[in-house]
């Protein structure tokens, strides 16, 4: 009711209105989703139905068990964003918490809507419910979303008996003091009750007669036991008899109780125990002008009582009368102005981890790159492989034996099309010979011979390093079975920094709940002096243009503007002076504290006209001690994702892993190395 009173609303202020269910209860193979053939065919959306879902239940379920809850993410993410592309608003329907998983639906649904970065409005049933449960289902439900922070709407309170309205509306905060909308619907029977159509799915069997009159409701059910003059009077409107199909008195005594203006209307009519009526009483109906759908069933009169009985009516395509009144229903509880303009003015800043990998997927996609990974002997690396080439964001070589590869994949159980993957052993390679002689030439004046260059060619870090050199790659990634030194130094050999840089450092983008910070350099330089700091801080601005953040850069200390003394502090204070002398354009304040430079309310109590304190998006640290731990500390404390280290400062991208990186962790930094290559 909710989704369909929503989708109104919008339709009549918006042209390109699109939906999407992320998970659906059934494969399409055995059952479209009611809901979303309701509201492509009433509204007439032009969007397919492969489009409005990711997931079936069976299958979301399946995923969460793996602990595979990041694809789950990124693939909601990815259909949403295609739908985006050609879509005003998109309204996003939950899961209907229907069977088994209710806990994961939850979960999921919160995370739906923080990782789209969706306003969310929250239904809670109120059936069975005193007027002090449905109020705390209401705020217990809104605060979990809030403390996610996914901003609420509106929170409704829906199906409340309707002698509990009023009390119900009383005890819910007041508009004054909440920036969330209430609204309290009550129970309306005509939604709640099934139509012929919902009673002949439910019991089955064959239907004899009406098959154009199915769409009537019912309102209420009994069981045809008893003489016609006992019987009659026990009708009301819209009313379903269940009796033995032996019955005959009962049957025409209800078809003309139908038909007479004496008695009220009359639903249908499901006949029981296998038993089909006479000829002459099958002749006597097919005579009648008015005939009331009639369903006859094997199954005895108690079990079809109880069928119908257990009967959860849902609002469906062909029943137009129902969806107009859930649409007038919704209008007529709903604050509807205050509801418009919440929705338009509605923006949100936050930007999680979910949505900014994709970001930077997507981004990679735009100019395909070619990333060399020379750890080919590595399951992580092979395993990262695999998907980036399943969803076609790079092209791959990987150094290692082409055999030995091979039998990896085969004993991971990873299907791979390896034609896509390029599997070089550098000794073997074509290249190899005229990468010996130009690394001979770049270093010669070093004192190194041919032979001491046909050595290092075969080290899979200075071959992968002199792909990118050469141009036979757009970019590398090494680290996760070497150190840093033996991944970088290639780089600094031959590679060198750019114009400008004396230095290579590092960033790691630290994806918190509701913004991307970056931090430098965390991984690289022990003990950085001034001019070594200030290259540092405008190599990360630029690093954090290039990947779409605004930078505001806090050089970070012990103290905050003049109060500190110490030479710590003077590094830190000369260092800011040269950021601002060679990149006026940047935003940079320092020396600062760390809670100076997050938090609003420290910002602003100790650096009042400061542009950056309390909003700093780049925190330089003084030294890789404090940067190190500190990224770490924010990493396990918050549960924040730490992408990186992302090295700066060279002429091509070359970045290092962690020897304790994970699936996830190459993936991304492959991902970000070939964003690098594309300046």
């Amino acid at each position: 009711m909710v989704v369909l009173g929503v989708l109104n609303r919008l339709l009549g202020n918006a042209e390109r209105i699109g939906y999407f269910k992320p998970i659906i209860n059934h494969a399409p193979a055995l059952q479209r989703d009611v809901h979303i053939e309701t509201v492509l065919r009433y509204f007439d959306l032009p969007i397919s139905y492969e489009a409005t879902y990711a997931y079936t239940r069976d299958e979301a379920l399946k995923l969460a068990e793996e602990k595979n809850t990041d694809e789950l993410i990124d693939t909601i993410i990815r259909k949403y964003k295609r739908l985006e592309e050609e879509y005003e608003f998109i309204i996003v329907e939950g899961s209907d918490f229907v069977g088994s998983g209710v806990a994961f639906e939850f979960g999921t649904n919160v995370a739906f809507a923080k990782n789209l970065n969706a306003p969310a409005i929250v239904v809670v049933s109120g059936a069975g419910k005193s007027a002090s449960q449905v109020v705390n289902a209401v705020i217990t439900t809104l605060n979990s979303f809030q403390e996610e922070d996914v901003q609420v709407l509106a929170a409704v309170a829906n199906k409340v008996d309707p002698a509990l309205v009023d009390d119900v509306r009383a005890m819910l905060p007041s508009p004054e003091k909440s920036q969330t909308i209430f609204a309290v619907i009550p129970e309306v029977r005509e939604l709640k009750n099934p139509t012929m159509q919902e009673v002949f799915q439910a019991v089955g069997g064959q239907l004899l007669f009406g098959e154009d009159l199915l769409s009537q409701q019912v309102d209420l059910s009994v069981v045809g036991a008893m003489q016609i003059p006992n019987f009659l009077p026990r009708l009301r409107d819209n009313t379903l008899i269940v009796t033995p199909g032996d019955r005959a008195d009962i049957i025409i005594g209800a078809l003309q109780a139908n038909i007479s203006l004496n008695y009220p209307k009359v639903s249908g009519i499901v006949l029981t125990g296998g038993f089909t009526p006479d000829e002459s009483i099958l002749k006597l109906i097919e005579g009648l002008q008015t005939v009331v759908p009639i369903i006859s069933v094997d199954k005895g009169t108690f079990q079809t009582a109880n069928e119908v009985g257990d009967i959860q009516s849902r609002i469906t395509p062909g029943n137009t009368k129902k969806i107009e009144l859930a649409i007038s229903t919704f209008e007529k509880y709903m604050d509807l102005p205050a509801l418009d303009e919440r929705i338009i003015t509605f923006h949100s800043e936050g930007l999680t981890p979910r949505m900014f990998q994709y970001q930077l997927v997507e981004r990679a996609k735009q100019q395909k790159r070619h990333i060399v990974l020379p750890e080919g002997n590595d399951d992580r690396i092979l395993t990262a492989a695999a998907r980036l080439i399943q969803q076609e964001i790079v092209d791959l070589t990987i150094l290692g034996d082409p055999t030995q590869v091979a039998a990896a994949y085969n004993r991971l159980g990873i299907q791979v099309d390896l034609e896509r993957l390029r599997i070089v052993n550098p000794t073997e390679s074509p290249y190899f010979e005229d990468y010996v002689e130009t690394f001979y030439e770049l270093r010669k004046t070093k004192n190194v011979n041919h032979d001491m260059a046909r050595d290092m060619m075969t080290d899979v870090s200075y071959f992968g390093t002199m792909m990118v050199y050469k141009g036979h790659a757009d970019g590398m990634v090494s680290g996760a079975v070497h150190t840093t030194q033996h991944t970088i130094r290639p780089a600094l050999q031959f590679v060198k920094t750019k114009p400008g840089f004396s230095v290579v450092s590092s960033v790691f983008f630290m994806c918190l709940p509701e913004r991307v910070a970056v931090f430098g350099d965390c991984a690289v330089n022990p003990n950085p002096n001034a001019e070594q700091l200030a290259e540092i801080a405008i190599a990360s601005a630029d690093t954090s243009l290039n990947f779409g953040i605004e930078p505001r850069i806090a050089m970070l200390s012990y103290s905050s503007g003049s109060s500190g003394q110490g030479e710590e502090v003077e590094k830190v204070r000369k260092a800011t002076e040269l950021v601002k002398a060679r990149r006026p354009d940047l935003k940079v304040e320092g020396p600062i504290q760390y809670d100076a430079a997050v938090d609003p309310v420290v910002g602003q109590q100790k650096m009042p006209n400061s542009i950056v304190a309390g909003q700093a998006s780049v925190l330089i640290f003084p030294d890789l001690n404090t940067g190190n731990n500190t990224y770490k500390a924010v990493q396990r404390e918050t549960g924040a994702l730490a992408i990186g280290p992302v090295l700066q400062g060279l002429n091509k991208p070359v970045n290092d892993l962690s020897r304790g990186c994970t699936v996830a962790d190459i993936f991304n930094t492959v991902v970000i190395t070939a964003i690098q290559s594309q300046e």
